[in-house]
């Protein structure tokens, strides 16, 4: 929870209609490589689930960062992590097998280390990088494909296969996916895995860490335990 209120907001997403319904006062912007963002404009920046398609993720940042006025606020939540690391593993497993070799085939994603790090790179303070993984149960996994597709969240690389891929490949990795994650009752799970990034344009006024050395109180001391010096 921030506390702290909010007059100027920007949305950046794919999906106008869904947000200008839930924040009408924001700026929809689309996620174009240029943001139609300008400097300074803004306290808070959104930059809902459009950046793991972007061609630039810290181009993405460092415009958000530019549109905020001082201690403006960014929030970006986009999937990452272990999404869809069933999907990956059984198609991966399933193409060694029947063609002895391996395709881009499902889209990579950010892991929350690399991630907090791009919004250091992007110049914000106060990064913040937090993951909350959501399971979905699907009768098969061609139910999880067509769900994708309709989400717009197929595989669009350019290096992914441009023919199309043998029938046998998706039976043998429907037969992976379920024996590997297969539920009790005959479904399979997906794992969707969202990250949610939250960052500050600088400020005076934000809390700004000591000079190494200038500590006055000893971490033994606040921890309520006794100090135990290391050998040599």
């Amino acid at each position: 929870m921030v506390n702290k209120s909010f007059t100027e907001p920007a949305i950046v997403t794919g999906w106008p209609e869904h947000w200008q319904a839930v924040v009408e006062d924001a700026k929809i912007v689309p996620d174009d490589d240029t943001l139609d963002l300008e400097e300074g404009a803004h306290d808070l920046v959104i930059h809902a689930m459009s950046m793991h398609w972007s061609n630039d993720p810290v181009g993405q940042l460092i415009q958000s960062r530019r549109a905020l006025r001082p201690d403006g606020l960014f929030l970006g939540v986009m999937p990452g992590g272990t999404t869809l690391n069933e999907l990956r593993a059984a198609l991966a497993q399933a193409e060694a097998e029947v063609s002895g070799g391996l395709s881009p085939r499902v889209t990579p994603t950010g892991e929350v280390r690399e991630l907090g790090g791009l919004l250091q790179r992007a110049g914000m303070t106060l990064p913040v990088v937090d993951s909350v993984p959501l399971t979905a149960s699907y009768a098969n996994m061609h139910a999880v494909m067509h769900d994708l597709r309709a989400m717009g969240e197929t595989n669009a690389m350019h290096a992914r296969p441009r023919h199309f891929a043998r029938r046998a490949l998706f039976d043998r990795a429907s037969q992976i996916y379920a024996a590997n994650f297969g539920t009790d009752d005959g479904r399979i799970n997906a794992t969707y895995d969202l990250i949610f990034l939250t960052g500050w344009s600088p400020d005076a006024s934000q809390p700004q860490p000591l000079r190494p050395g200038s500590a006055k109180t000893r971490l033994a001391d606040a921890l309520g335990t006794d100090e135990t010096p290391l050998r040599d």
